[in-house]
């Protein structure tokens, strides 16, 4: 913090030098381009722009794109108003006011008329005010997001497409300062990196963790979106090599919320228990697990699966026999899979609980656990407090050494964080364990451990369109899921229709409301 705070007042001494001058022309004092926060209302009020830029000038990513406006916007209240002034205003990154302040006989025009003095002008003016506005909306109140995976099916299934609220457990300030608006962390087309670092821009391109307050807390069993802790891919189809992100870059995940901060969970069987009970999921959860099904004589065909069992999930033989695993089956679809004709059985595909797995969460050999059997393990809570020693150590080392910036190390059997031996360690936020619906086939906190709470991005609300990729033409639309919510009691409704209903009339009121005017 201490070095953003010194690197800001550098830039405002930088603002100072280059437009003392500039302030002296417009009926100002030259000192008040040096003073924090106070220079950038008087520079407003020079340029004719109202004192609420200030806000957008202050906010991250937005000030990215109104900044430039700026310095086109002193260079033009000083009478420098053609292409080529705006293009060196740009290009110089603002430099080019420097060339105004000493350089030439600045006469400041008063009372400027800020209308754009072409439709070519007022076109640049509208989309430029268009992306602020939509960049707000994406930072701070709703973004996007597509379900790209079966993890969540068959609560979420690939191809919704979800808006994910950010003030129901409050908006994070963006931690990347230097980014392009409304893309994540790639941008489009061109494959590149749509963000600037602090490997490529230390001290600037990063600010700490900041969050706004929000209107409720992570509740167990809520769907959540967040960014995917151990992410070091370039984007989540570049597996190449390592590539530091900062948090707010990272891969946006979608799970479901089945251990929150205090909890002690368990897997026994695929199930999660909670605190020593069976977890209850809302009424709208419909899990999912592997089976093996051995077919009497025919094979099973990927159309008739998804079809008549909805049965979308991949599956294929796995020996001679053509004996098929099934990598998602819910509880509907197997009742009716199982009076199929062609079926000889069907077993539930687990592992066995003395099974080892040195995949799963921490990867340690310490621990007897599976994808199936898990646990059981404590979800700190912030301000709580464990017990360390060299068993448990695994399970906690990442949350104490990457997601709070501790130095630890071991020596002799004895655990020490930032150079002092300690037993006891306290966390200093709250954690969370998401899993998929689709138990068998889903990369979760089984795989990678805890989500820290800075990594949460917001609470997915509304499902706007959902896309069936195995379907074709009007049928490739599902149409029942189209403005429904996520969360909530009994079966989602869709309230496609009403809003149909209510733009017909909007654009009947409008139409009657313009030939009464005229």
């Amino acid at each position: 913090m201490i070095e953003i705070l010194f690197i800001l007042l550098f830039l405002n001494i930088i603002h100072g030098i280059g437009t003392w001058k500039l302030y002296n022309f417009s009926g100002n004092k030259g000192w008040q381009s040096f003073i924090p926060v106070y220079n950038i209302l008087v520079l407003l009020k020079i340029v004719n722009r109202p004192w609420w830029w200030i806000f957008i000038l202050i906010l991250p990513v937005l000030n990215i794109i109104i900044i430039p406006v700026l310095w086109v916007e002193i260079s033009r209240s000083f009478g420098k108003n053609k292409y080529t002034d705006t293009i060196l205003s740009i290009c110089s990154l603002g430099f080019y006011n420097y060339y105004i302040n000493y350089f030439t006989k600045a006469k400041y025009v008063e009372n400027r008329d800020i209308n754009p003095k072409s439709s070519d002008g007022e076109w640049t003016s509208s989309i430029i005010f268009a992306v602020i506005a939509a960049t707000f909306v994406h930072t701070y109140f709703m973004q996007p997001y597509t379900i790209p995976t079966s993890s969540l099916e068959k609560s979420l299934l690939v191809g919704d497409f979800l808006f994910v609220s950010k003030f129901h457990y409050g908006a994070r300030v963006p931690m990347t300062t230097v980014a392009a608006p409304m893309v994540h962390d790639t941008i489009p087309i061109i494959k590149t990196r749509s963000y600037i670092n602090k490997e490529q821009l230390p001290f600037l391109a990063e600010l700490p963790y900041m969050r706004l307050p929000g209107l409720q807390k992570i509740k167990r069993n809520e769907i959540v979106c967040f960014n995917w802790p151990v992410d070091t891919f370039k984007n989540m189809y570049y597996t190449d090599k390592y590539y530091y992100k900062p948090i707010d870059k990272k891969t946006n995940y979608v799970k479901r919320a089945v251990g929150i901060a205090g909890d002690t969970l368990e897997v026994i069987n695929g199930y999660v228990y909670i605190n020593g009970q069976k977890n209850q999921l809302p009424e709208r959860a419909k899990l999912q697990f592997s089976y093996l099904v051995q077919p009497k004589k025919n094979k099973f065909n990927q159309k008739v699966m998804i079809n008549n069992y909805d049965i979308t999930d991949r599956f294929g033989p796995i020996n001679s026999d053509y004996t098929y695993k099934f990598m998602g089956i819910s509880n509907s679809s197997l009742e009716k899979l199982k009076k199929d004709t062609n079926v000889e059985w069907i077993k539930k595909d687990t592992f066995p609980k003395e099974f080892k797995d040195p995949s799963v969460f921490p990867q340690k050999s310490l621990f007897n656990w599976n994808n199936d059997f898990y646990g059981p393990i404590y979800i700190p809570k912030k301000n709580s407090s464990v017990e360390l020693n060299k068993e448990n150590l695994p399970i906690y080392e990442r949350l104490i050494r990457v997601y709070e910036n501790n130095d630890l190390f071991t020596m002799d059997d004895k655990i020490y964080i930032n150079g002092v031996e300690t037993k006891k360690y306290t966390f200093k936020q709250d954690y969370y364990w998401l899993m998929g619906d689709n138990r068998s086939n889903s990369q979760d906190s089984r795989s990678w451990g805890f989500v820290p709470f800075d990594h949460v991005v917001g609470k997915p609300v509304f499902k706007w369109l959902s896309i069936d990729y195995n379907a074709k033409g009007f049928n490739k639309i599902r149409w029942d899921r189209m403005f429904t919510t996520v969360h909530g009691k009994g079966k989602p409704t869709s309230y496609f229709l009403y809003f149909i209903v209510v733009v017909v009339l909007w654009n009947v009121i409008s139409y009657f409301r313009r030939k009464k005017l005229q």
